[in-house]
């Protein structure tokens, strides 16, 4: 009986779990609790989603932000590396060249093509993403996202970010 129970909070516990990482992305839950930080926002995030059927719905008619590219993103290591070299990248970028910048780039997948442009755009917008010296790795994300975005070449490497 015990084991039956165990399994069965697994499996009504799982479509919840598996929707968590795409938390930021869309759905309902990501919108009531956007710049939201800490776990309880998170949770809720995911139990509105969950709970509603919104994600799914939101994926397959592509609203409540959700695309149906069919690509399951995660930008952990991007916020990771930001988090870890903030310094040494805001230098980098100031200048438009580095190794630190470099890394941001291969870490998202800036083609060698691209790769000048995004130099270029990351010198041009250094005080759009690094605002102050006390900047949040969540707020150079964010910032770094919005200019990608703005770039019709670079707009594609923006759900890197």
């Amino acid at each position: 009986m015990y084991k039956k129970l165990v399994f069965a909070a697994a499996i009504a516990v799982l479509p919840v779990s598996a929707m968590a990482a795409n938390v930021g992305e869309c759905g309902w839950g990501s919108k009531l609790f956007d710049g939201q930080q800490g776990i309880a926002p998170q949770v809720l995030a995911v139990t509105t989603n969950g709970t509603s059927g919104n994600q799914t719905f939101g994926i397959s008619t592509g609203t409540s932000g959700c695309t149906q590219n069919g690509v399951v993103r995660s930008n952990w290591k991007t916020a990771m590396f930001i988090e870890k070299n903030k310094t040494k990248l805001s230098q980098n970028m100031s200048v438009g060249h580095g190794e630190a910048l470099d890394s941001l780039a291969s870490l998202m997948g800036v083609s060698k093509a691209d790769k000048p442009v995004f130099e270029q755009v990351a010198k041009e917008n250094f005080s759009k993403v690094f605002p102050s010296t006390d900047v949040s790795t969540k707020q150079v994300m964010a910032s770094l996202r919005e200019v990608l975005k703005s770039n019709e070449r670079l707009s594609q490497y923006a759900t890197a970010v």
